[in-house]
């Protein structure tokens, strides 16, 4: 009867408990009636146990005492096994007490979260969790110490916690509403546990045996007692603790199969294979994959050992991060840093030996030398490049995610200089060995980390080249310049017209960065870049948005005003300005929402901080720019329908709300400023604009901010001359050139060019008087026919530019610059610039008005088209 009682109970945990109190106790009485017999079979059971495993070796030994006593319970007859049942409740109730049956209730109420945790349920967490607060409630209220279970448990769900929370965020599918609440409630609750209980934490974080050993000494009275009822079974512990501890002082790694790994150079390649093989698949333990090929690559002997093994163990490390949004860790980099170091090193020093991607089939267990090979050289299946590219992108990827304004960011940065030098020494190997498509590879990624840094910074990259013992043909010798000239001049010559692309880009944007703008515009406009951008990948396309930027920032340093508002225009029309630049991520206030894969590829190509232009001293070089284009040309116009016909629109707009403003108070920002400048100019205060503008706090982060302040306040004296005389020429009939160098504090020579140019690109109808030193201004009233014949040409030259942009589009052809890239394309650019420079009241009058020019023009083309017919 008590053996069926005893199978019966073993699905539950609570009745498990009284089996192991009822086999103890019947093992007390088994040793007086069976006293010969009692050895032999728990030897055999112990031995099988310890074979099986330590895992379950309690439950087993349960097990078989259980079947053990019940044998002896049938011999023995059923009088004495009744007697021993009434024993073995007595024995129950004396051991457990509300306090161990709390402690149980905790474990079980543990377990089941566990179990939750598994399946991502957390309103079971939730419930079962309150459960366990109660629980250990009671047990504060029983003066009793904190269990280590529960503060374990509170560690492992805050960690478990986060990661849901980091998952739910990248995830495609989330979960349901009533999971999410659940989620965000234990959030809180956790939080509120661990702030109650935050000394404990800090003691178990700091020593967990030293916590354990206290409250297992607080618990020591009941403990004694259930040790004292369960001596029995001790010997067989201790015999199976004699064999574990010899099993751990005799423990080894062991591969597939349970085969021990034998970390010899005899046996490295058959260790290797078993490492690639494990490699990639599911549940293999990375860390303990580094660790094995750390201790191979101490064994190794033979250079062709070193080198298999650094391309196992260099590819394990870049395994070891297998997400796509975090980075790889510092130390892990660092370490595959060194190790590509060390493999370049043995490959570029001993020519016998060499890595790439596409060799002849070979017996990878077997060892290899030069005197093995036909042709003395040994080849060996890998990739050198993909691993530049790979630290390279991981360093980018840390310098993304990691918090741009605090020190780690600066500390991570001056990992570059070793990076730079890793990639140095790779195109030194590669110049040595001739593979010209990897050499072409690894210069792009050279003249990445120095076409946008200055001088110094160059200087301070290339120093570190000259304690290396391997060192590239090209190298830093008298400017930088120089050295950029010469990488992208090996680039022109390679068969990737993506890597000639980028270095053509590259190459453009230094000059600009020298403020070489004649050089960088030709260099644009010669490599016809802007007719096939479009079809380009998104990072090309990025930089050459950075190229055009930074052009534009050049012609403003050098003073050319309208070149820098042209160039700029493109990139703030679209009003997306950081996005374009890849400094920020897509606006979805008025698009549609963007898929969280599009979100992380977004993400992904954004640049680090410190290669970022100054969003703000563009906008500023852009606006005021514009000031100085847009301010002379609102000045003269007269009709409201030449107002409609803007150079700028985004200055326009911010001009007419700044308009709108009943009360305008001091600038604070950059725009207002640039406002207020621009009502200054209006009203002929070129004196107050200009301190507005100089006043603007960004020019500190500009390049050469005196002689760009200087210039600033030179063309804003000649654009205020031109707007005032744009304003008041209807109202005078002379003006003497010298009050006009006077109010502007403008040399007379420099007045007398200014009115001179006005006059022959009829912008201002008059005449310079040399003999009274005065300009003479000329009335004409168009008549009505000459008004209607102005509007028509302006609306024809406006359809003409408008089929010409829809031709180019059909045809695919085109450009942010708004011309094609043929000849005449080019001229048309020309036109178009000139006509909107020209637009002025005098435009009909004479042979050289744009109306008889544009006649003229369509003529020509009209009689060429009425040729081909005939013909």
């Amino acid at each position: 009867m008590s053996r069926f009682f005893r199978q019966l109970g073993d699905s539950d945990s609570d009745t498990e408990e009284s089996d192991e109190e009822l086999l103890t106790s019947g093992d007390e009485d088994a040793p007086l009636q069976k006293q010969p017999q009692k050895p032999s079979k728990p030897t055999g059971m112990s031995r099988f146990l310890r074979t099986a495993g330590s895992s379950s070796s309690s439950s087993e030994s349960e097990s078989s005492s259980d079947e053990n006593d019940s044998d002896e319970d049938d011999l023995g007859g059923g009088a004495k096994s009744d007697e021993d049942e009434s024993e073995d409740e007595d024995v129950k109730r004396t051991i457990k007490s509300t306090k161990d049956k709390r402690l149980d209730e905790i474990e079980a109420t543990g377990k089941v979260m566990d179990n939750a945790l598994k399946i991502n349920n957390w309103v079971v967490i939730s419930t079962e969790f309150d459960k366990l607060l109660r629980l250990v409630q009671r047990q504060s209220n029983s003066a009793e110490p904190i269990p280590p279970f529960f503060i374990k448990t509170l560690i492992n769900l805050e960690s478990s916690l986060n990661e849901a929370i980091a998952k739910e965020k990248e995830a495609k599918k989330k979960m349901n509403a009533m999971n999410a609440r659940a989620l965000n409630s234990m959030k809180q609750k956790i939080k509120k546990a661990s702030k109650e209980h935050e000394k404990e934490i800090q003691q178990y974080q700091a020593d967990p045996d030293a916590f354990e050993r206290e409250f297992a000494a607080h618990t020591q009275p009941a403990e004694t007692v259930s040790a004292r009822v369960k001596k029995v079974r001790q010997p067989i512990a201790d015999d199976g603790g004699e064999d574990e501890l010899q099993a751990n002082d005799s423990f080894t790694v062991v591969g597939k199969g349970g085969k021990a790994m034998q970390f010899t150079a005899d046996a490295i390649f058959k260790t290797l294979k078993i490492v690639n093989e494990a490699r990639g698949k599911k549940n293999t333990d990375r860390t303990e994959q580094i660790r094995i090929l750390e201790k191979l690559l101490e064994v190794a002997v033979t250079p062709y050992q070193r080198l298999r093994v650094l391309l196992a163990l260099v590819s394990s490390r870049f395994d070891f991060n297998t997400s796509v949004t975090n980075y790889m860790p510092v130390e892990l980099w660092l370490a595959a840093q060194r190790e590509v170091d060390q493999l370049i090193s043995i490959v570029a020093l001993d020519p016998s030996y060499v890595v790439q991607e596409q060799t002849d089939e070979y017996d990878e267990l077997l060892e290899r030398s030069p005197a093995t090979e036909p042709d003395g050289v040994v080849r060996i299946r890998g990739s050198i490049i993909s691993f530049v590219d790979r630290l390279d992108d991981e360093f980018t990827k840390s310098l993304q995610n990691i918090d741009p304004h605090g020190t780690e960011y600066v500390d991570r940065l001056k990992d570059e200089k070793v990076l730079y030098q890793t990639i140095c020494r790779a195109q030194a190997y590669y110049e040595h060995s001739k593979q010209e498509e990897p050499l072409g590879r690894v210069i792009m990624r050279r003249l990445e980390h120095i076409y946008c840094k200055p001088d110094a910074v160059v200087g301070a990259l290339e120093s570190s080249l000259a304690s290396s013992d391997i060192r590239p043909n090209v190298v830093l010798t008298s400017t930088t310049s120089n050295l950029i000239h010469r990488l992208c001049v090996h680039l022109y010559k390679v068969d990737n017209s993506l890597l000639r692309t980028r270095a053509m880009l590259s190459h453009v944007y230094h000059h600009a960065l020298h403020n070489d703008f004649y050089t960088a515009r030709d260099m644009l406009l010669m490599s016809h870049l802007q007719e096939s951008i479009h079809s380009a990948d998104v990072a090309t396309q990025i930089l050459y948005n950075r190229t055009v930027v930074q052009l534009g920032l050049c012609a403003f340093r050098c003073g050319l005003i309208k070149e820098a508002q042209a160039t700029l225009q493109d990139i703030f029309a679209t009003q997306r300005v950081k996005e374009l630049l890849a400094q920020g991520v897509h606006q979805q206030r008025f698009q549609s929402q963007l898929s969280p894969e599009q979100e992380r590829a977004e993400r992904s190509r954004q640049l680090p901080f410190h290669m970022h232009i100054n969003t703000e001293l563009l906008e500023a070089a852009f606006l005021i720019s514009s000031m100085l284009v847009e301010i002379p040309l609102l000045a003269s116009i007269e009709s409201e329908e030449q107002k409609r016909k803007v150079i700028s629109k985004p200055f326009r707009r911010l001009l007419d709300f700044a308009d709108r403003q009943v009360f305008t108070g001091p600038p604070e920002s950059t725009r207002d400023h640039i406002m207020q400048a621009s009502k200054a100019l209006q009203d002929g205060e070129w004196e107050k604009c200009r301190d507005l503008v100089q006043n603007i706090k960004i020019w500190s982060l500009m390049p050469e901010a005196v002689s760009v302040k200087e210039m600033l306040a030179n063309r804003i004296q000649e654009q205020g001359l031109r707007t005032y005389l744009f304003t008041y020429a209807p109202y005078y009939s002379t003006l003497s050139l010298s009050l006009l160098s006077r109010s502007f504090s403008l040399p007379l020579r420099t007045v007398t060019s200014i009115i001179s140019k006005m006059i022959w690109n009829e912008e201002l109808s008059a005449s310079l008087d040399q003999s009274t030193d005065t300009v003479v201004f000329h009335r004409i009233e168009h008549s009505r026919p000459q008004q209607l014949a102005q509007l028509i040409s302006e609306k024809i030259n406006a359809l003409v530019e408008h089929n010409e942009k829809t031709l180019d589009s059909k045809l695919g052809g085109a450009s942010g610059w708004g011309d094609r890239g043929d000849v005449k394309g080019e001229k048309r650019g020309e036109q178009t610039q000139e006509r909107r420079g020209n637009r002025t009241r005098g435009a009909l009058r004479g042979t050289r008005g744009r109306g008889s020019k544009f006649a003229q023009g369509l003529g020509n083309q009209m009689a060429e088209l009425s040729s081909q017919r005939a013909h």
